[in-house]
């Protein structure tokens, strides 16, 4: 007879699922995790992973389309959307075997199907409509001291832009693609609606983006979603912000949209729209309202260590609110077991994680913006380089971008990073391990760094927040 008694119990599979499941089978818990669809959650199967197997055949067949600028040829340049698409399907499929093979390694036991929380320490499992995988156990009563919620999030859906998955996709229908659209409206500009515009302008459709806000990109810094959008339209993305979808009528194949912007209506016709307008968290036939478990704008409320207000049941990633990023999940995760297991690990910093956007050029950041750190009163400098100053740059045909910098006038801490450009989604990590050890910017003025990298603008903007970048 099966085992169904654990220490701890995570339900969902995602990346903060899975790693917190491994990390408290190396704490000694014996530890299950509860899927219903595909281990890994919507991040590898259908978000983080795929969508960048798309943006890098798109980044390919951009660069092969202006091989002349590198003193090369490249005739009869094209591409197989099918192809494409299924290049992506196959590195999902490679990460998703390996979860597997993750959880046999760390003793992790896989219980497939739609788990609901009778009370704590007490899990219902009920059978799922994807067949479960060998060697899993299946529907039946499980009980756990410790119950971690993991459940991720799902495309938030508008009245009147309802998702069709023919005409109106969400980031599912629009990341498999039966043929790439002529025409595509995009409604929303965080992260998910700017990096499939960007994916979608390469292959060659006509992209429209419509914003609510005032400006693309919400959360990053003026002077970086200046930069983005100056850098989008000139591709020919055509971008309406301080606007809003009204209305779509929809044809045999193709939309109209009616657009209001500015109190004045305008209509455009394209042959497909993506709702990229946020996500929420998937709390529903969790048993947590029955519990007493306390949500906040369709979000389950934790602590800093992943706690709920019902003792032994806590929640990570995406469900537990923003930024809904998978590597604060798994963060959020190791931190919930370890405090668990009394290892007295430190909170959650939000301001310490940083976000990343994949599009073209790559956006990337952490800690404050300037307005966030004049918001609240603090005494600041700032420093600026552009990759038109910098060797590298230049050298790989990239030389538009920007790195940012924003320190602490009187301490010499660094608030806030923030970059748009080439690989930047490489360079903040930089920044981030500066933030995390406290490194004042007399530090980082006194580190060195190789020549000739991209890297070294992040010490030039360090330099010009002083007055002493040394290339601009």
């Amino acid at each position: 007879m099966a085992d169904t008694s654990f220490d701890i119990l995570i339900i969902g599979s995602g990346p903060g699922g899975y790693v917190t499941a491994i990390r408290a089978a190396q704490l000694g818990f014996k530890t299950a995790i509860v899927e219903r669809d595909h281990l890994g959650g919507i991040c590898l199967n259908w978000g983080c992973i795929p969508t960048k197997a798309l943006l890098r055949s798109a980044e390919i067949y951009h660069y092969m389309q202006h091989a002349k600028d590198y003193g090369l040829s490249a005739e009869k340049v094209g591409f197989d959307a099918k192809a494409v698409v299924q290049r992506s399907r196959g590195v999902s499929k490679r990460l998703n075997d390996g979860v597997g093979f993750l959880m046999k390694k760390n003793k992790v036991q896989v219980i497939w199907g739609e788990a609901a929380i009778d009370a704590p320490g007490k899990v219902t499992v009920k059978a799922s409509k994807t067949e479960a995988p060998k060697g899993t156990l299946g529907p039946g009563q499980y009980q756990a001291k410790h119950i971690i919620v993991a459940t991720g999030a799902r495309p938030r859906v508008l009245p009147g832009l309802e998702p069709d998955k023919k005409l109106v996709w969400t980031y599912f229908e629009a990341m498999v693609p039966p043929s790439i659209p002529k025409s595509l409206l995009v409604v929303g500009s965080g992260a998910i609606g700017v990096e499939f515009a960007s994916f979608f302008r390469t292959m060659g459709a006509e992209v429209t983006i419509v914003e609510v806000l005032p400006q693309i990109l919400p959360v990053e810094d003026h002077d970086i979603q200046t930069f983005a959008r100056k850098s989008f339209e000139k591709q020919g993305i055509k971008i309406h912000t301080g606007a809003k979808v009204t209305k779509l009528d929809k044809k045999t194949d193709s939309v109209t949209a009616t657009i209001e912007i500015g109190g004045k209506s305008e209509q455009i016709t394209v042959e497909r729209v993506i709702s990229a307008v946020g996500v929420v968290g998937n709390i529903e036939n969790l048993g947590l309202e029955k519990l007493g478990v306390k949500t906040e704008r369709g979000c389950i409320v934790i602590d800093g260590l992943g706690k709920t207000n019902v003792p032994g049941i806590y929640a990570i990633g995406d469900v537990a609110g923003p930024p809904m990023l998978a590597h604060k999940a798994e963060h959020e995760g190791v931190i919930c077991v370890e405090a668990i297991k009394g290892l007295h690990p430190h909170p959650m910093n939000k301001q310490m994680i940083p976000g990343c956007t994949y599009c073209h050029p790559q956006i990337a950041s952490v800690g404050l913006t300037e307005q966030a750190a004049k918001d609240k009163k603090l005494d600041i400098r700032v420093g600026r380089f552009p990759f038109v100053g910098n060797g590298k740059a230049i050298a790989l045909g990239e030389d538009q971008g920007l790195v940012k910098v924003i320190f602490d006038k009187k301490t010499g801490q660094l608030l806030g990073a923030h970059m748009v450009g080439a690989e930047v989604t490489e360079l903040i990590q930089g920044y981030v391990v500066a933030m995390n050890l406290e490194t004042t910017e007399e530090e980082l003025m006194h580190t060195v760094f190789p020549h000739p990298t991209l890297s070294e603008m992040m010490k030039e903007a360090v330099l010009d927040a002083y007055g002493r970048a040394v290339n601009m």
